[in-house]
This record gives structure tokens, sequence and C-alpha cells, in this order.
């Protein structure tokens, strides 16, 4: 896929936005606050179907009743999105291939590969951000984990719900128990499998990069060893008193951790700075390979002011390592390393 537009209206502080992309690299270049990380988010909505960094209302520009994008794709009619919070159902409509739906399915969901400020502070920032990170990864790579995800919010929202009434029993959680053990077992096989994959050639990416030989890893907090579901269940059997008196679920994979080695040491503790971010590099650039491997697409790339964030060496390795596919990209001033661009410009 090669995206040829964007048309937005009403998107934040975008009243009306209209540009051409280049199918190698567009960069988006502005001050803070003209909105350029607003267009990398429309067009992950476009392609993913919800945004990255917060709800449909979120990006309704204030005071405007609707939002809408539009995206030209080449050789395609392109693909619409549209929310209007006004209607009682169906807010968000998408259009592909002159098809209406209000969820965008998963034969039109094309892999993107974000990279991000926040990124560069997966390992030293929390849980939540470093099990968003590898749910984002597998969902991109099997379409089916994020459906079984949904599934387990949902389970885990009506036990949660259940927990803050005052005579809540054993009993009256069970049926919820049993949804997630069941979902949360799957989540947590995807996850360890997914992460076995990054581990075969982690360390190689990473040598590559830094020109060195350490030896990189991933971990998950909570293998669980035999039968998965049972285990689940156990300990939410066991936690109920205590959930009761917190009133909310303190067990399950929305509670485990993933943890980052360097050299066999917690990286977070061990690594320096630049060795962090060249990990989180080596990540970017699996992310892209196993993607490409595992469903046959080329993602679309899109960067949102991280080469500010990287020094020139770690630049020119992101540049280089995309250059055959369409990257989309936001910086404050044009990076010295990009060349053969087209350079959009924005006013506050």
């Amino acid at each position: 896929m090669i995206i040829t537009s964007i048309h937005l209206q009403s998107i934040r502080n975008h009243e009306v936005f209209i540009t051409k992309l280049l199918p190698n690299v567009t960069l988006i270049t502005g001050s803070n606050g003209s909105g350029k990380t607003s267009i990398i988010e429309a067009l992950y909505v476009a392609l993913r179907g919800t945004s990255f960094r917060g709800t449909d209302k979120d990006l309704l520009r204030y005071g405007a009743d609707w939002w809408r994008i539009d995206v030209g794709i080449e050789g395609n009619v392109g693909r619409t999105v549209s929310f209007d919070p006004s209607k009682t159902t169906g807010r968000k409509k998408f259009i592909v291939d002159e098809k209406n739906s209000y969820r965008l399915s998963l034969a039109n969901k094309y892999p993107v590969v974000l990279f991000e400020p926040d990124d560069l502070r997966l390992i030293s920032g929390s849980p939540t951000r470093r099990r968003q990170f590898i749910d984002t990864l597998v969902s991109s790579i099997n379409p089916n984990y994020a459906t079984t995800l949904r599934k387990y919010e949902r389970a885990l929202k009506q036990r949660n719900t259940l927990l803050k009434r005052q005579f809540v029993t054993a009993d009256d959680v069970f049926v919820w128990n049993v949804s997630l053990s069941e979902y949360g077992a799957e989540l947590v096989m995807q996850r360890v499998a997914f992460i076995e994959k990054l581990n075969k050639t982690l360390s190689v990416v990473y040598n590559t990069i830094a020109t060195s030989k350490d030896d990189v890893s991933i971990h998950y907090s909570d293998t669980l060893i035999g039968n998965t579901s049972q285990k689940i269940m156990s300990e939410l059997h066991a936690r109920f008193e205590r959930d009761k008196v917190l009133g909310y679920t303190t067990t399950g994979p929305h509670r485990h951790d993933i943890i980052f080695k360097f050299n066999n040491t917690p990286a977070l503790a061990n690594a320096s700075r630049g060795e962090i971010r060249t990990i989180i590099l080596a990540l970017k650039f699996l992310e892209v390979a196993l993607i490409e491997e595992l469903t046959g697409d080329k993602p679309i790339i899109l960067l949102d002011d991280v080469f500010g964030e990287l020094d020139r060496s770690r630049q020119t390795e992101l540049m280089q390592n995309f250059k055959n596919h369409q990257i989309i990209l936001t910086s404050a001033s044009v990076p010295e390393v990009i060349s053969d661009v087209s350079v959009i410009e924005l006013s506050k």
C-alpha cells in the first residue's frame, strides 16, 4: 500500500488540512502545537481503526460538530473515516472500497510501524506501557489477538464492577473468573511466543547497530508452566478477598510485565542511555521484519518527532533500515541525514 494523499477536517487543531504524500519520504515540519502529531494520528486511525493517543472524541476540533479523515491510496479508491458524536449509534464510520462499516475489519487493517518519543522511554516507563507495546506488536501480526484482548478487558471490567459492590461473593465473580482465565491464557501464550521470536535475533540486530558483542534479551514476568488457564483461575480465586477490599482485580495478564536484560542483568540499571535507545531501535527494526515475514505486507512507517531524541548515527541507521518503505515523519526541522524528501511546513 502507498498512501498518496490525506485530507483532514476538524481533527484536533486542524480545521482543514490537505496534502499529497510521496511513496518514499514525506517530512512534516513545524513548531510545537502546529499539529504535526495529529496528522500521524489521523493516518494511524485510517489504517488501524483507533488512535494511539486518545479516544474518538479527543480527535474532535474544539467547537466542531464532527471530524473526517480521507486517505488516498495508490491504485485504490482510498478510505474515509468519519465521527459524529451527536449520533447514538454508529458514531464512527469507515468507508473502504466503497463499503460502509462501523469498525475497521481485520481484513482492512493495514500494518503500520509507529515510532514516537515515548517508545524511547519504554524500558524506564511503567509496566502498562510495556504491556501496550507488546500487545500492539502482537496485534499487528495476529489480528485475532486484538479480539481476545478486547474480550479479556470487557470481562475484567465486569469483574471489577462486581468487586465494588458491598456484598459481593466469590460465586458472583465466578463466571468472570472463567472468562478471564480463558482469554488470559491465550494472551499469555501469544505474548510469550512473540517474545521468543524477538529473542532469536534481537542481540544480532542490536550488535549490528552498535557494532558490539552484547547480549540483549526480553523476558515475560509471569511465565506460567503447565495449564495456564487453570493457574490464572486459581490465582483469581485465591486473591478474591483482597480484590474485594481493594475493589479491583490484582492478578492476571493485565498486571504482568515485560523485562529487558542487557548482558544478563536488568537493562534499566546497567545499560547506558545510548544502549537503551539502541535496544528500542533494534526492536523497531525487528517489528518491521516480523510483520513482513508473517503477513507478507510491507508496513507503512510513521515516525513522530523521534529524530531529536537520537544521535546522528542512530538517525542514519533508522533511515537506512526503512529506506524501502513509505515513511511519513514529523520533526521540528529537517534532519541532515534525510535526502530526497518532500517537506510540508505547518504554521501554528
